[in-house]
């Protein structure tokens, strides 16, 4: 395998889980599936090639410990405790398609630029634990969560890098999340997460110019009536540009226009959600500075317009930004040497984001994270990951309509600090083993009301550390 070829194929923020028919949840990094599904440059090989397709299959296992799985409050006098630890095992088989990569096309004279591209994939995890924090038996069974979750995904691309063009995507996602007070199974937040996207591309002339058209359908549905208040899809109409005004420079523009709507508006609302038209602009600069420098900045304005049909309901209307400042290790990629490709994948990022994302407590959150990520891939064998951050998680003041408006807690912010190390060694073009490592905190000194009726708290404090051990064989 060539080094570029290995450059090629080598190496959310945010998750919620909410009460029973509570309408509570903490705000986490999370994320339980393994960590080189997160990016095809780590998850695919070379891939076997049939005809004018390429396959990607892979298999991995894994064993760890998790020091708190159900994401449990050690906060004195609240429901969501104690905390269980535990010893989890992972499996995960995978299958990827898609057209052949550039890669398999250099050298052949005859080769044009496709018509199409075309990629998709599947994945699935099946996840088993074993209690050692000597509860056996009851609600701290952690046992009896054992379960599988999956991921599945395609995208169409037409008439890529022509004057018009566009582009169709489809996912699916099932995703576990456990009942932070029990852990019986049919009490567990098992979800389905669906999306579809098309658009269309207008890349005139010498393409200095390019501009997106789309739109995007995104729905998180509950399995069962504990979260049935919780099931929301989101219409949104987007458009974004790119004016290159150097070979490596370029302006950027995006707006967005959705529609969030509640599957079961009355169950909602009696937790106090709504509907809601979020509105988002920004206007900025990514490029870079020189072989090795890039910057990235965005700046705009987010306004939430949630629905003030029950009352006053808190809005954001505030600034929202991105800002990345990138050192590659080596010239960044399309400038460097073959030679270098592995280095100028390696690179040091400092970065910082303001958002307002969509809440089951609340309504809305606005989140401030400051971020240092460190990527490094060395001649083919070795990747590392190492990323750390902080974050500012700002509620507003939030409340039940059941029936009347009651105060389930006034306005708060946590702090979010988490730290992820990855790293992976590939004995073979086939053949690797890794290790995550991954830490997250939620200070927090509040407790809120779990329900309108009840004058029981859930504590928004907890910590999280999480090891694994994996090996993995990949196409």
């Amino acid at each position: 395998m060539t080094t570029r070829r290995i450059a090629s194929s080598a190496a959310a923020l945010v998750l919620l889980l909410s009460g029973a028919a509570r309408a509570q949840e903490q705000v986490t990094a999370q994320s339980d599936s393994p960590q080189w599904l997160k990016d095809r440059r780590y998850n695919e090989g070379i891939g076997v090639r049939t005809g004018d397709l390429e396959l990607h299959p892979g298999i991995a296992a894994e064993v760890g410990y998790d020091s708190n799985w159900f994401l449990r409050s050690g906060q004195a006098g609240v429901e969501n405790s104690p905390v269980v630890e535990s010893i989890p095992f992972r499996i995960t088989p995978s299958l990827y398609l898609s057209t052949l990569s550039p890669q398999r096309r250099e050298g052949d004279a005859s080769a044009v630029a496709p018509a199409i591209a075309f990629r998709a994939g599947v994945n699935a995890t099946y996840h088993e634990f074993i209690n050692v924090s000597g509860h056996s038996s009851g609600p701290d069974d952690i046992s009896r969560d054992r379960n599988v979750t999956g991921a599945a995904d395609a995208r169409l691309d037409i008439l890529p890098s022509r004057p018009v063009g566009g582009m169709v995507s489809a996912s699916y996602a099932h995703v576990v999340f456990p009942n932070e007070q029990t852990a019986d199974p049919n009490q567990s937040y098992a979800q389905e997460d669906v999306t579809a996207a098309a658009d269309i591309v207008l890349q005139p002339g010498s393409g200095t110019l390019d501009w997106h058209f789309g739109y995007q359908f995104a729905g998180a549905f509950f399995d069962n009536s504990i979260g049935g208040s919780f099931s929301n899809y989101t219409n949104q109409a987007y458009t974004r540009g790119r004016w290159r005004f150097r070979p490596r420079t370029a302006l950027l523009y995006d707006a967005t226009l959705g529609f969030t709507t509640y599957v079961n508006p009355t169950q909602a609302q009696e937790s106090g959600l709504v509907s809601s038209t979020p509105v988002r602009t920004r206007i900025g600069l990514n490029g870079l500075i020189t072989d090795r420098f890039a910057v990235q900045a965005l700046v705009g304005w987010g306004s939430s317009f949630y629905s003030n049909a029950r009352g006053s309901v808190p809005q954001y209307d505030s600034v929202i930004a991105q800002a990345e400042l990138k050192w590659f290790l080596a010239a960044s990629p399309g400038i460097a040497n073959a030679t270098d490709l592995g280095l100028a994948l390696s690179s040091i990022a400092l970065g910082y984001t303001r958002d307002f994302q969509n809440s089951y407590i609340a309504n809305f959150y606005q989140l401030d994270r400051g971020y240092l990520r460190f990527n490094y891939f060395f001649a083919g064998r070795f990747l590392m990951t190492l990323e750390g951050g902080v974050a500012g998680v700002e509620y507003p003041h939030s409340f039940f309509f059941t029936p009347a408006q009651v105060a389930r807690a006034g306005a708060f912010t946590d702090v979010r600090a988490d730290a992820t190390l990855f790293d992976e060694y590939r004995f073979t073009d086939t053949f690797a083993i890794n290790t995550t490592l991954r830490y997250t905190q939620n200070f927090s000194n509040e407790r809120v009301l779990e329900a309108a009726n009840s004058t029981a708290l859930f504590g928004m404090a907890w910590q999280r550390f999480e090891a694994y051990l994996g090996v993995r064989w990949f196409m």
